[in-house]
């Protein structure tokens, strides 16, 4: 599909701005969804004119559904929905609160629930479209004890896709349903973890916001429905279960 309508949660900064920029150079048009405003504006400013910012609280349901009815006016249509609106968290299991896997439930899981299920109805009346949802290499592995919230959050993600997928394709199979699985990118998501974390820049064998963007994009055409960002990741999950005796 040439020049489609991307509308990409989490718009404002990391991988959902360099995406955004990515799909404008390509004249495709845009609509980027956050709350910070003027950090979303001043990514809309580098987009060309192709970006539409709606400054709302995707964990939200009504502001979810008032952004889709804004696309809607601005464009006429959507072509493809990306979730990527998400947060870390930096605590250990055993000392999780409530509120901490509450917050990981809001932002990370109910984020994707409101934005898939409002924007469906359209995608449905039009026989087609594409719903992407970012998860992580933690998604697949939960190696790291101190994202354990986090890790369950992006696993019930990779559930939702993959049951989105079953019961919607029964009857509309031209309506896509894509996972991308990226692990280490160079963004704020580290020190913007809840209880603060390891800066992710500084983190080795880590990927650009803007590498993790072009392989987004190359979904975008492909409309594959499960992809890695980083080369030997599928292998690092087939080795993760295989060590435990189980099957990926």
């Amino acid at each position: 599909m040439k020049n489609p309508v991307v509308v990409i949660t989490g718009g404002s900064s990391g991988i959902g701005a360099a995406l955004a920029e990515l799909l404008a150079a390509q004249r495709s048009p845009v609509a980027i969804v956050a709350r910070r405003e003027e950090a979303l504006r001043a990514v809309a400013e580098r987009c060309d004119g192709l970006a539409h910012a709606i400054v709302a609280d995707v964990t939200r349901r009504d502001e979810v559904r008032r952004a889709v009815t804004d696309v809607l006016d601005k464009f006429g249509h959507i072509d493809v929905w990306v979730n990527n609106a998400g947060q870390g968290i930096s605590r250990l299991p055993s000392e999780l609160t409530d509120e901490d896997v509450d917050d990981m439930v809001r932002v990370n899981i109910k984020s994707v629930l409101y934005g898939t299920q409002e924007v469906l109805p359209h995608f449905k009346a039009r026989g087609r479209g594409h719903i992407i949802n970012v998860s992580s290499m933690l998604g697949r592995v939960p190696y790291v004890p101190i994202r354990a919230a986090y890790s369950g959050a992006k696993h019930y993600v990779n559930a939702l896709t993959a049951t989105f997928r079953a019961e919607v394709q029964e009857t509309h199979p031209d309506i896509q349903f894509s996972l991308v699985s990226p692990g280490v990118v160079r963004t704020e998501f580290g020190v913007r973890a809840k209880h603060g974390g390891v800066d992710s820049r500084q983190l080795p064998q880590s990927q650009s916001a803007e590498q993790v963007a072009s392989v987004i994009a190359s979904v975008i055409a492909s409309r594959l429905p499960d992809v890695y960002t980083a080369s030997g990741s599928r292998e690092r999950v087939i080795d993760y279960y295989s060590s435990n005796g189980q099957n990926p």
